[in-house]
């Protein structure tokens, strides 16, 4: 294992932006933590906006929770952009369509993200007219953010082959420096990687306390000291201000005269 000063080799502005956003979104509206359980937003509607950079993040960030999401844009390329990278898993024109959709996932409480084709302030007239009132919606996720003194440390880990393999091992690790009442933590480590496909699939992320940071690093130093690395793999944190890198390297193998 060796540590350095080198910012981390892969970075994705996009990840964080939705971890933010999820973590926004539970603080804000998630029912109290019970231990072993894992909280959820199933049965509500976000309405998460106009699908710019931060409803983008939103959309994702809602359906991580649970929740099915609304969002607009008039805008045909952002729309076909969005489907394609699976921001969102309908595109329709009207409010009505939306509403199918929306109404029989809540129903189900399952996720959804909806967008409808169309200028915001539009549908948003139309959603007054008709009564369509969100149980959350951006604008309050983004007035409630985190003004926490809690130091939060960014820890990223890779694998050097085969991370499908792989990451899901370290993410378990991961998940046992958690306590059983982190049930917002526990969701993103089992989600994200789901639903931020692509951006997850070589790397992991995750917004932490500097003590789940000791203790994941902790518990692979034992992993490492057991000869139980099976991959070279390597651990990054950063604080927003410096970062530091620790690679761990599985046992050579042992040679037998």
């Amino acid at each position: 294992m060796t540590a350095n000063a080198q910012a981390p080799s892969i970075e994705s502005k996009f990840v964080v932006e939705v971890e933010r956003a999820y973590a926004c979104i539970m603080s804000s509206f998630a029912p109290p933590p019970v231990t072993g359980t894992e909280p959820s937003l199933g049965g509500m509607l976000f309405y998460s906006g106009q699908l710019d950079a931060t409803g983008r993040a939103f959309t994702v960030a809602g359906n991580l929770a649970g929740a099915a999401v609304l969002t607009v844009t008039a805008d045909p390329e952002v729309q076909r952009q969005a489907v394609r990278q699976g921001i969102v898993d309908f595109l329709v024109t009207s409010l009505d369509e939306a509403l199918r959709i929306l109404k029989n996932e809540i129903r189900k409480r399952e996720a959804v993200a909806v967008c409808i084709g169309a200028v915001p302030e539009d549908v948003e007239c139309e959603m007054t007219e008709r009564g369509v009132a969100p149980n959350l919606v951006r604008d309050a996720a983004l007035r409630s953010i985190c003004a926490s003194e809690e130091r939060i440390l960014g820890v990223r880990w890779t694998v050097e082959s085969q991370p499908a393999r792989w990451l899901p091992w370290l993410d378990a690790i991961a998940s046992e420096c958690l306590p059983a009442t982190s049930g917002a933590a526990h969701r993103w480590l089992r989600l994200a990687p789901r639903y931020l496909g692509r951006l997850l699939r070589e790397e992991r992320f995750f917004a932490a306390s500097p003590e789940f940071a000791q203790q994941f690093l902790e518990n692979l130093r034992t992993q490492s000291e057991k000869s139980q690395i099976p991959v070279a793999l390597t651990v990054s944190i950063t604080d927003g201000l410096r970062a530091e890198a620790y690679r761990f390297m599985p046992a050579a193998p042992r040679v037998v005269a």
